[in-house]
């Protein structure tokens, strides 16, 4: 079986198995009305409002137990057409199934109902659901209750607040057991709860979806965003910055203002504008390139810049670092002619290769077309998806193909990438726009003097740094390369008697511009030792009295390894040697 069909056989049992959860809460008497209960990527959930008594993760066994009895029971599971008259009486007294009907019935089409065991009858369960479902219970082989939390109605939090279970399945036990280890692992690495231990960001809610970035957290992001500079100064790219307000003029031009409008902060200032705050970077890189007047001899003309741009992402889909609503994104508009779109490509993924290739992280392609609403003509949609097409077959690195997942202006290519728990996340984006420069009536003057639209390539390679941080938390478990450690070396004293030599030698390294600390407290090294490993810091220099007598230092790696008596000369050379070629290794 290809990984298509593997999927899509996937997506049936978790489906399935959401369904069974239902029917097995109602034979054990909870009372509720049923909302919605999607397939997910990693499992399937089930939204409910609980019309009388409670419902908590200590429940999740006997409902478990129920439900692996209607899974024993291989039970059918049919689909069938009915009118929405006869659905509204199925489902009468449910606000939320006769809300689904509602939109159903201004479609002009009919309502499909799945069935759990022979229809009508008292141990059968029904549910208004599009499907797809595997076709009996018994094809479900392996299911886990994971956690249950709030959820607004729709995502809303303007409507009601729903009860949420979360749950996933899989083909076999096997299957479900790794990924149950593999979610273990996971929330020992949380960058939530390690971000905190280490004090690298935090949140407020006075400012909901939007991180306080703490001093060592701040390292981390400026030491991202200066190997971004440097290696794209080498290869030719302008950093500029643009402001974060602009009159709704602007957005509308660019056609944010009809695709984009509900996802912007706006603000009306009482003076006959309103304004939006920047969601993203590509009209003001217009109006830069429209500043002047252009020649083909400046193509690529490469427009970079790490802004903070902000998105209203409602409340209930907020998490972390991972969907926030003010972040920096490693931006860049590139304008060139059409001649110049493939090997312009080329050279933005090979930016990709090295910037994920530094992290040894794992990332295939995806290529998203035309989507329901789009701007433009389907000839120049046509003709770019062509072009990306050509382009991904000549690489080497697969790719797949999400239909309809295009920008409003033009196809694009998204970079996926799997962490070390083998997790596949969305990062950077490259996207193809012959429209907007159109809008904007942008133009250079060719070799023949005559005016033409330059085409623009938006794209970034790390996302948003906020969510890029957030998975490098995770996938290292917050031990991260020496280059990128907010504290790369502690100096460690045994006693007061050393003190004097133990601060020389954090001066040193000062001067050599590691990231030193000194920890001279009144403590046990033992402690000492313990909070430095707590703190994932790469290396400790412990100093006592051989080694402020033989003028060495000793050595303890974050990975428990030892080395004693070592010159301080020899360690700094190493370790700089390390930070220079982002090593991943101590």
């Amino acid at each position: 079986m290809n990984d298509d069909n593997n999927q899509n056989e996937l997506l049936k049992i978790r489906h399935s198995a959401e369904h069974v959860l239902m029917h097995a809460m109602l034979n054990l008497g909870y009372k509720f009305h049923m909302a919605m209960g999607p397939a997910i990527d990693d499992g399937f959930y089930f939204d409910f409002e609980l019309l009388e008594g409670m419902v908590s993760e200590e429940d999740f066994a006997k409902i478990e137990k129920e439900m692996k009895k209607i899974i024993e029971g291989d039970y059918p599971i049919t689909s069938a057409k009915i009118s929405i008259a006869e659905a509204r009486k199925l489902f009468e007294g449910n606000p939320y199934k006769q809300e689904w009907l509602d939109g159903i019935e201004k479609e002009g089409e009919e309502a499909t109902v799945y069935w759990t065991g022979k229809p009508g009858e008292k141990e059968s369960f029904v549910d208004l659901c599009a499907g797809p479902h595997v076709d009996s219970t018994g094809k479900i082989k392996a299911f886990k209750l994971l956690s249950i939390a709030g959820a607004y109605w729709h995502g809303d939090e303007k409507n009601k607040m729903l009860t949420r279970i979360y749950g996933t399945a899989f083909n076999s036990q096997k299957e479900l057991d790794e990924y149950l280890k593999n979610l273990k692992e996971a929330k020992k690495r949380d960058h939530r709860k390690l971000g905190k231990e280490l004090e690298l960001f935090m949140f407020h809610n006075t400012a909901p979806g939007s991180a306080y970035w703490l001093h060592k957290g701040v390292i981390i992001l400026n030491e991202l965003i200066e190997f971004w500079r440097i290696e794209h100064r080498k290869r030719g790219y302008q950093e500029i910055s643009s402001p974060l307000v602009n009159k709704k003029d602007l957005w509308e031009l660019s056609g944010h203002w009809d695709h984009y409008k509900d996802e912007m902060f706006l603000a009306d200032m009482g003076e006959g504008e309103i304004y939006g705050i920047k969601p993203m970077n590509c009209p003001n890189a217009m109006v830069v390139f429209d500043s002047k007047l252009r020649s083909y001899k400046e193509l690529p003309l490469r427009l970079s810049d790490t802004d903070t741009l902000h998105r209203y992402e409602k409340s209930g889909t907020l998490n972390g670092l991972l969907r926030v609503r003010s972040f920096r994104q490693d931006d860049s508009h590139n304008f060139v002619t059409e001649e110049q779109i493939k090997q312009e490509y080329k050279n933005i993924l090979d930016i990709a290769e090295l910037f994920y290739g530094i992290f040894n992280l794992d990332f295939k392609y995806r290529l998203g077309t035309r989507p329901d609403k789009y701007m433009g003509d389907p000839e120049t949609w046509d003709k770019a998806e062509d072009e990306l097409k050509t382009i991904l077959n000549e690489g080497s690195r697969e790719y797949s193909i999400l239909e309809g997942d295009g920008a409003f202006y033009g196809p694009k290519i998204d970079i996926l990438m799997k962490d070390s728990l083998g997790r596949e996340w969305q990062m950077g984006t490259v996207q193809l726009d012959f429209q907007i420069p159109r809008r904007f009536k942008l133009k250079y003057i060719d070799k023949d003097g005559s005016e033409k639209i330059p085409v623009v390539i938006h794209r970034v390679i790390y996302g948003s740094l906020e969510r890029f941080i957030g998975i490098l938390i995770e996938h290292f478990a917050g031990a991260f390369p020496v280059w990128l450690s907010p504290v790369q070396v502690v100096v460690l004293n045994v006693s007061d008697q050393v003190i004097d030599y133990a601060k020389g030698i954090y001066q040193k390294l000062f001067d050599e511009g590691i990231r030193v600390e000194l920890d001279d407290k009144d403590e046990t090294i033992g402690n000492k030792i313990r909070k430095a490993q707590e703190q994932k810091t790469p290396y400790m220099l412990i100093i006592g009295s051989k080694e402020a007598e033989s003028k060495t230092v000793s050595i303890r790696s974050r990975d428990g390894k030892q080395e004693n008596l070592i010159s301080l000369d020899a360690f700094t050379k190493r370790l700089k040697d390390n930070i220079i070629s982002k090593s991943l290794k101590l």
